[in-house]
């Protein structure tokens, strides 16, 4: 049998032509660019598992994947003198592959860096936390034109900030998020949510939250509740009424994707991997992969 080498990916790309991370028939999508792109480099099928999987128009600074390469396939780029040597070639190939395939002016999927690691390493299982960050303009900040795609502009309202991050701070911690996201059969609806940071910058507002996962819509959906307080429609009881009695109707609406951006995800040191991901097995099956807001 081939000796596979199993590569971690750090990703970059602007979600707003995707129909989101996974693949789908007939639809450009994340990951089915650089699979494709793989796959000629590599002259065999290569399969990602991601961190999370992204919905349309979510962006992401450091997403992260990984994948199975047989050693031999992989030297062949480097004309069979050193590993080392392929590892440097690829992220550059691949980059100039994805974009060729776009037929687009410029570049919406860059992938940053490709490392190899051991195969205790899953993108997914083996990861800590992952950090989100939506953007927000209102009446206070303006409109900007060159961030339209990925900032919601909330027209005629100046939000009432010292609300919105009160109500921010009753989401920490553990809770049943069933409120705040849309279920998967046999998945749980319990996070932690460990940072909930709130921010006015002179063009923008910022929300950044961390947890230990995000069930599918679950930032959307928190932003999307907390933006509804800072506008006066609803009283700081109301989201936490939905925090207390989780059900899907009284759902929190859910903010547009593209204000959305993954800015990083967290693992432990290498000899960690394989006991963190054992611990998120444990918790998180039966799961499909749907650990990502959308």
């Amino acid at each position: 049998m081939a000796a596979l080498v199993r590569l971690r990916l750090t990703v970059a790309y602007r979600g707003t032509d995707f129909h989101g991370w996974a693949t789908q028939p007939g639809l450009r999508t994340i990951q089915g660019e650089l699979e494709t792109a793989l796959q000629t480099l590599i002259r065999q099928p290569i399969a990602l598992t991601v961190a999370g999987r992204t919905d349309a128009g979510v962006h992401a600074r450091a997403q992260v994947a990984h994948c199975d390469v047989p050693e031999q396939l992989l030297m062949k780029l480097a004309r069979n003198r050193c590993l080392d040597t392929a590892l440097q070639l690829l992220p550059r190939r691949l980059n100039a592959l994805v974009a060729r395939n776009a037929r687009i002016p410029g570049a919406d999927i860059v992938v940053r860096e490709i490392e190899p690691v051991t195969a205790a390493f899953d993108a997914r299982f083996s990861a800590l936390r992952r950090h989100y960050e939506y953007r927000i303009a209102d009446a206070g900040s303006g409109f900007d034109p060159l961030t339209a795609d990925t900032t919601w502009w909330i027209g005629g309202h100046i939000l009432d900030i010292a609300a919105m991050h009160e109500a921010l701070q009753h989401l920490l911690g553990e809770h049943d998020f069933l409120s705040f996201c849309k279920p998967r059969p046999g998945a749980t609806t319990i996070r932690t949510l460990t940072t909930a940071q709130l921010t006015r910058h002179a063009d923008h507002i910022s929300v950044r939250l961390s947890a230990d996962a995000f069930c599918h819509s679950m930032v959307r959906s928190m932003v999307g509740a907390i933006v509804e307080v800072g506008r006066g429609r609803r009283q700081l009881s109301w989201l936490c009424n939905l925090l207390a009695a989780p059900s899907r109707t009284d759902a929190a609406p859910v903010a547009p994707a593209h204000g959305l951006t993954l800015i990083g995800v967290d693992y432990p040191p290498p000899q960690q991997w394989k006991t963190q991901q054992e611990r998120t097995r444990r918790v998180r099956q039966p799961v499909t992969e749907n650990e990502m807001p959308r």
